[in-house]
């Protein structure tokens, strides 16, 4: 392969068509969340505000673009860690991200059997993104503990299975609710013993 054909490979994406390619993202997991994954690609274009051309460019097949929408949500929740971490103090921190987190439980119900129906086996869209969710939730729990905000023997995976918990029961729509006001009774029942 010739530099110039290796350098244009490597190429980031435009500036212009990294716009579009977040703007129909942004419009496909609002269009799955309003109508489910059968939501109109072509109406996704135009929420989007491109042309159904630009959406295939980009994603060729709903399955790419479900995954890609899976894979977004992860990569906000696992750069979320890092942000919350630098801006907030630890225990608020914590919060915060849970409270990403159970936006998070949302989009991978959507999402999740839908990538199971079309693929058959999406472990390789879940697997990476179990990962670093995990390590997200320890480095807040740890950051918590060391301020003395959060009792020294919480679980970090103890939160996150509260709020899987509370999304797996859920029968009716507005399981989100509750699992904000839970974020705030495992962050008060988390504190140290006074």
């Amino acid at each position: 392969m010739s530099a110039r054909r290796k350098q244009a490979s490597v190429r980031k994406p435009r500036s212009d068509a990294q716009r579009n390619r977040e703007r129909i993202l942004e419009a496909a997991k609002e269009a799955f969340t309003r109508a489910g994954v059968d939501a109109s690609l072509d109406e996704i274009a135009k929420e989007a505000g491109v042309g159904p051309g630009t959406l295939y460019r980009h994603f060729p097949t709903r399955e790419t673009l479900l995954g890609a929408v899976y894979r977004t949500e992860m990569e906000k929740l696992a750069s979320a860690e890092r942000k919350f971490a630098e801006e907030l103090p630890p225990v608020e921190a914590l919060r915060a991200w849970l409270l990403l987190f159970v936006d998070y439980i949302a989009a991978k119900q959507l999402i999740g059997p839908a990538l199971t129906a079309l693929l058959g086996d999406p472990k390789k869209v879940f697997e990476d993104s179990h990962a670093r969710v995990w390590d997200a939730i320890r480095a807040l729990v740890k950051r918590a503990i060391k301020s003395g905000d959060i009792r020294k023997d919480l679980d970090p995976i103890d939160l996150l299975r509260a709020l899987i918990g509370v999304a797996n029961v859920a029968t009716s729509p507005d399981w989100q609710q509750s699992a904000r006001r839970l974020v705030d009774i495992l962050i008060a029942g988390s504190r140290p013993a006074k």
